[in-house]
């Protein structure tokens, strides 16, 4: 057997490893609130395990998926005592997070003592409930992924993964159309991309994006960060209240436009300076090379009034004034007017 089904929990390699990265283990703990991420996890492990049971000459392998919320004291026990021919077990104890006593009471006895040739794994997704079962698993080193949610800032990163794993290439203007384009829902990003990865040829481009996608731009933080650094004021208002009409709130369309003049400023100051790569660092280059023509039209001056209009917005929308909304709008327009 691989030394993985064979190992206890207590000796699992993994921690905190990603999706696509985490490996067999007697125990996994498949934990965070992002839905993709922790379904991808389980299929990965799922599909590990039969290969790990193939290469043994098993010709099957025998899954057992439970829901936490609807289990039954001693199941656990049930599906993992040694049976007759020894055959290797895969054991999902899915909505973890719902768990019973019962199924947090008998976790906590398999976790002192796995059973041979199976594999468990336990999708939590967030929240409170089952933290001393949770502790418990975590002490003992099972392997463990982190299944958070991706930040905005990071999408166009999980694109760029969601092309590399299939072998294609997107130009980084691709990447911005098709994040602006589908929204912040990973499903629906990671369903797009798969989509233009088997209907295209080739790089795919912005002009392709827009093809297949260009009648459902959102109005995204990112939407509004752009409009308003290119100094179109009324496209900027119309996304700005597009937003918050579809439940957006202002905390995250200030930090968009933080971020974005925060990138500008970064790719600015590395400007013939003798350690401009320092300025840099964090940066992917297709993040600079989108500064770089955020720039054009933007003085120095302009840039710092942006700034300090987008720091004024951030306090007044956490707390500092009546009207957050208002405060948003506000920084939009000054923004818009700093440009050259």
């Amino acid at each position: 057997m691989p030394p993985a089904r064979r190992s206890s929990a207590r000796s699992a390699p993994t921690a905190g490893a990603s999706w696509d990265e985490v490996e067999l283990a007697s125990i996994v703990l498949v934990r965070g609130t992002e839905g993709l991420l922790g379904d991808r996890a389980v299929s990965r492990l799922a599909r590990l395990a039969r290969e790990a049971a193939a290469a043994d000459g098993n010709a099957e392998l025998e899954v057992t998926t439970i829901e936490a919320a609807q289990y039954e004291g001693g199941r656990l026990a049930v599906i993992t005592s040694p049976s007759l021919f020894a055959e290797p077990r895969h054991v999902e104890i899915l909505g973890f997070e719902s768990m019973t006593d019962a199924c947090a009471t008998d976790v906590l006895a398999y976790l002192a003592d796995p059973a041979p040739e199976v594999t468990v794994v336990l999708r939590h997704g967030g929240g409170v409930r089952g933290k001393k079962v949770l502790d418990a698993l975590v002490a003992a080193k099972v392997g463990l992924v982190a299944c958070d949610p991706v930040p905005d800032r990071d999408k166009p990163t999980f694109v760029g993964a969601e092309f590399r794993r299939a072998n294609r290439r997107i130009s980084s203007d691709g990447v911005a159309a098709l994040v602006d384009a589908v929204g912040s829902d990973l499903r629906e990003l990671a369903a797009a991309a798969q989509q233009l990865i088997s209907d295209t040829t080739g790089t795919v481009t912005a002009e392709e994006v827009d093809r297949y996608y260009g009648g459902r731009v959102e109005a995204t933080g990112f939407k509004v960060a752009d409009a308003a650094v290119a100094g179109d004021v009324a496209g900027a208002l119309v996304l700005v209240r597009h937003a918050m009409a579809s439940g957006t709130p202002p905390v995250p369309l200030v930090a968009a436009l933080a971020l974005k003049l925060r990138t500008m400023a970064k790719v600015a100051a590395s400007r013939g300076r003798d350690h401009g790569a320092d300025a840099l660092k964090g940066l992917a280059p297709w993040q600079v090379d989108r500064a770089r023509r955020d720039l054009q039209g933007w003085s120095p001056e302009g840039l710092a009034a942006a700034i300090l209009a987008t720091a004024a917005a951030d306090a007044e929308v956490k707390g500092e004034s009546r009207s957050p909304e208002f405060a948003v709008e506000r920084a939009v327009r000054r923004i818009a007017a700093a440009r050259g």
